[in-house]
C-alpha cells in the first residue's frame, strides 16, 4: 500500500511539472528538456559503463547534451519574419562539434576501462537522448505547446490503456524476449485510448491543432502509440542487455528519468517526421 501511494504521488508530481513547464513555455520548457537530458544521459552512461564513469566524461557529455538541446530552444531563435536568425543555431552546432573533438581527444588521456566502449556509449547517449529532446524543442517552437502537451497526454494514455487492458485480459505476448509482461491485448487497449483521445482533441479543442485535420489527428495518435511502445521496448532491450532493472532510482516507485522518457525518445522523431510528411503530402 505504501509503495502504491509513493508511486502515485511521484507520478502526480512528475505530470504536474511537465504540464506546468509546457504551459509556462520559453525558458521553463527549455529548462525541463535540459534537466531530462542531463539526468537521462548521466543514467545511460552509468548503466552502460557499469558505474565506472569518470567525472570528466560525465561533465563533457552533460555539456554536449545542453548544447544540442539549446540549439533548437525557441527563445534563442531571435529572427523576425520568414527568415529566422540562425546565429544561435550555428553557434550551438559549432559548440557541439567542439564537444565531439574534445570528447575523442580526451579519451586518449583517460584510464576508465575500455576506451572504445566509453566513446561509443557517449555518442550513443547523445543520439538516443539529446537529439530527440532537441527535436522536442523544435516541435514546441514550430507547432506550439498544445501539440507537445497532446503528445505527452497520448503517451500517458497509451501506457495506462495498455496496463489496464493487459492486466484484465492480456494473454498473447507482445514481445516476450524483451518484455514478458506486455501483451497484444494491452497494446491494442492503449491504441484505442490514443485514438479516442485524438478524437477528443479534434472535436473539443480544434483551435489548438489547426495544422491537423481529423484523419491526420487520428494518425498522430496512432504514431504516438506505436512508436511509444517501441520506445519502451528499446529501453527494455538496453536494460535487459545490461542486466539492470531500472535506469536509476531518482523517482520513487518509477525508477530513473530514462525509465520515464523512454517512449518519448522514439515518439518525438517519429511525430516530427509525420508532421513534416503530412504538410508536404496533403
Amino acid at each position: 500500500m505504501k509503495n502504491v501511494l509513493t508511486r502515485s504521488l511521484t507520478g502526480i508530481l512528475y505530470v504536474a511539472v511537465i504540464v506546468g513547464a509546457i504551459l509556462a513555455g520559453s525558458w521553463w520548457f527549455w529548462a525541463l528538456t535540459v534537466l531530462f537530458g542531463v539526468l537521462a544521459v548521466n543514467e545511460f552512461n552509468r548503466i552502460t559503463n557499469k558505474n565506472f564513469v569518470s567525472n570528466t566524461t560525465t561533465l563533457l557529455d552533460v555539456a554536449g547534451t545542453v548544447i544540442i538541446i539549446t540549439a533548437f530552444a525557441p527563445m534563442f531563435q531571435t529572427g523576425k519574419g520568414l527568415i529566422p536568425d540562425l546565429t544561435p543555431l550555428v553557434s550551438c552546432l559549432f559548440g557541439y562539434m567542439l564537444y565531439l573533438l574534445v570528447r575523442f581527444i580526451i579519451q586518449l588521456y583517460m584510464h576508465d576501462g575500455n576506451p572504445l566502449s566509453h566513446l561509443a556509449h557517449s555518442i550513443l547517449g547523445q543520439v538516443y537522448i539529446a537529439i530527440p529532446l532537441a527535436m522536442l524543442e523544435f516541435v514546441f517552437d514550430f507547432y506550439g505547446p498544445h501539440l507537445v502537451l497532446a503528445m505527452f497526454i497520448l503517451i500517458w494514455l497509451s501506457d495506462t490503456g495498455a496496463f489496464c487492458v493487459g492486466s484484465l485480459i492480456g494473454k498473447h505476448k507482445l514481445f516476450e524476449r524483451i518484455s514478458p509482461k506486455k501483451s497484444w491485448e494491452g497494446f491494442f487497449g492503449g491504441f484505442v485510448f490514443c485514438l479516442l483521445a485524438s478524437l477528443a482533441f479534434h472535436y473539443l479543442f480544434p483551435q489548438y491543432f489547426p495544422v491537423l485535420n481529423l484523419w491526420e489527428m487520428l494518425g498522430f495518435g496512432a504514431v504516438v502509440c506505436i512508436f511509444g511502445t517501441w520506445g519502451d521496448l528499446v529501453e527494455s532491450l538496453i536494460k535487459r542487455s545490461l542486466s539492470v532493472k531500472d535506469s536509476g532510482s531518482l523517482l520513487p516507485g518509477h525508477g530513473g528519468i530514462l525509465d520515464r522518457i523512454d517512449s518519448l525518445l522514439l515518439v518525438v522523431p517519429s511525430v516530427l517526421l509525420y508532421l513534416i510528411a503530412t504538410s508536404l503530402l496533403f
